[in-house]
């Protein structure tokens, strides 16, 4: 079973989830036990599956860290945080999550777009 941390204590993921925003990018960073890697991609990819089918669902792109590490980042855009919300609470995604390895931690965060003059707009 993976544990959820939060990057942000004052903001957890299902506050985060309540708030209307949209478009909005589910940026989540995982650690997981090099062992435990083959099942946890196994295990992604069919979570991966449900999401892509889900309303409001864009894309995802999976990272992994270099130098044989253990972090694994996906980074996954949505049309809304109310998408995003009930692709996650839906029965079969909660199911299929469950059945991650034990010691992946993830630490799910939804961010927006935002403008930085000169650099890039959002």
């Amino acid at each position: 079973m993976v544990a959820v941390e939060h990057l942000d204590p004052a903001t957890p993921l299902m506050t985060q989830l309540q708030a209307d925003v949209g478009p909005v990018v589910l940026v989540n960073t995982f650690f997981v036990p090099r062992e435990a890697m083959p099942a946890f991609l196994a295990c992604w990819r069919d979570d991966a599956a449900l999401m892509k089918a889900s309303p409001g669902f864009i894309s995802t792109q999976m990272h992994r860290g270099i130098a044989d590490s253990q972090l694994l980042v996906n980074v996954a855009s949505w049309e809304s945080t109310e998408a995003l919300r009930a692709a996650h609470a839906d029965p079969r995604f909660r199911e299929r999550s469950s059945r991650l390895p034990d010691g992946v931690i993830a630490y799910p965060h939804v961010f927006e777009r935002i403008a930085v003059e000169g650099v890039c707009v959002a």
